[in-house]
């Protein structure tokens, strides 16, 4: 039995720590120095495996709480799987891909769009990035074994490795070979200065609440002139790629007037929306209001999709709410998931009324 109280083991600046932070890192230091992780595999090696699939974090910046929490728990699994009799190989990672080293490298070069690298030289740009990565590589080996995980370090797989970028490659061709491969779209966040679609994290990474425009927009009935269904938009730059509006089929919506014009909005949105002085003149079911026709607010696709009996319809949408808004809801398949999962099960064309440079198109 090791005596971790033993005060001959303590560092130097002993006066200066608590006795719980000189304990730990007693105890850290006789790890280390008996290679008790290597022993726990060398004692179950042969034994039945249990893989445990760890992302890897970037080399680009130092460990945060978000990686040392979740380090933690992906610490657990592995002892406690371990403790059971089950080898469990333990291999640390570096994710080299992605834009954070991509801005990083763009910073210190001083480069300020995608032309700017192809101008500077994308091989050239990407020798650098290479060069990069491992820059806090030192200070990972240092934190990740203070929080006390036990992870090989020293021998970890790299993703810009060609023998790591081949077996995804073949992971790839085994699930093509299996016939669970296809090809199709998504609607994606996209950086017009990166010139690239965004992960969810490098979203994050800039996310911030801001004030910005909202409006009501007007979309009159092919039926019955005069007659507006009423719809919210916080993207009215998507209105020229609207297609289609959803309702939804168990909301009750109604047909007020107000100055000498009909609205059609949802009932229980009707007060917060117009405040006083219309009418109800009519209440219905939203099935109602499915399958009929109105006017696209701007006429620049009209010519193109005259023969189109599908697109600018009214259609049923289960995500419609009344939460916000007026309970009828503007649908531009290029730019919202809900619009277009909707876009794919009613047939309805996309419209990509935007360029890469995020300019309208001619």
């Amino acid at each position: 039995m090791t005596d971790f109280d033993n005060d001959k083991n303590l560092p130097a600046q002993a006066g200066e720590k608590s006795e719980v932070a000189l304990k730990e890192e007693r105890i850290l230091k006789f790890w280390q120095e008996n290679k008790i992780f290597e022993k726990s595999l060398k004692k179950n090696e042969g034994k039945k495996e249990y893989i445990f699939y760890d992302g890897p974090p970037f080399a680009t910046g130092l460990p945060h709480y978000g990686h040392i929490l979740p380090g933690t728990v992906k610490d657990v699994i592995p002892r406690f799987e371990t403790m059971r009799g089950k080898y469990v190989k333990r291999q640390w990672g570096w994710d080299c891909h992605g834009l954070p080293i991509e801005n990083l490298v763009e910073k210190e070069l001083g480069l300020g769009t995608k032309k700017d690298i192809e101008n500077y030289g994308v091989e050239k740009f990407n020798q650098v990035a290479r060069n990069a990565v491992f820059r806090y590589v030192d200070e990972w080996k240092k934190i990740i074994p203070r929080t006390g995980r036990f992870v090989d370090m020293e021998n970890a797989y790299v993703t810009m490795d060609s023998s790591y970028t081949e077996s995804v490659w073949w992971s790839f061709k085994k699930l093509y070979e299996k016939d669970l491969v296809y090809e199709g779209f998504k609607v994606m966040p996209y950086c017009p200065r990166c010139g690239t679609t965004l992960s969810n994290f490098e979203v994050n990474q800039g996310y911030k609440d801001i004030t910005d425009i909202s409006i009501y927009v007007k979309f009159e009935l092919k039926d019955a002139p005069n007659t507006y269904l009423l719809v919210w938009t916080t993207t009215p730059w998507t209105l020229p790629g609207n297609t289609a509006l959803a309702i939804n089929n168990a909301m009750t919506y109604v047909k007020v007037k107000k100055d000498n014009i009909f609205y059609i909005i949802a009932k229980d949105l009707a007060k917060k929306v117009l405040k006083e002085n219309y009418e109800i003149t009519e209440e219905f079911s939203g099935k109602k209001l499915v399958g009929k026709k109105y006017k696209p607010v701007f006429d620049y696709y009209t010519e193109e999709y005259k023969n189109n009996d599908k697109i600018w319809k009214i259609y049923a949408g289960s995500f419609v709410t009344t939460e916000d808004g007026t309970g009828i809801v503007h649908i531009a398949p290029a730019f919202g998931s809900d619009d277009y999962e909707l876009s794919q099960k009613e047939n309805l064309p996309v419209i990509h009324h935007v360029n890469l440079d995020v300019t309208f198109k001619n």
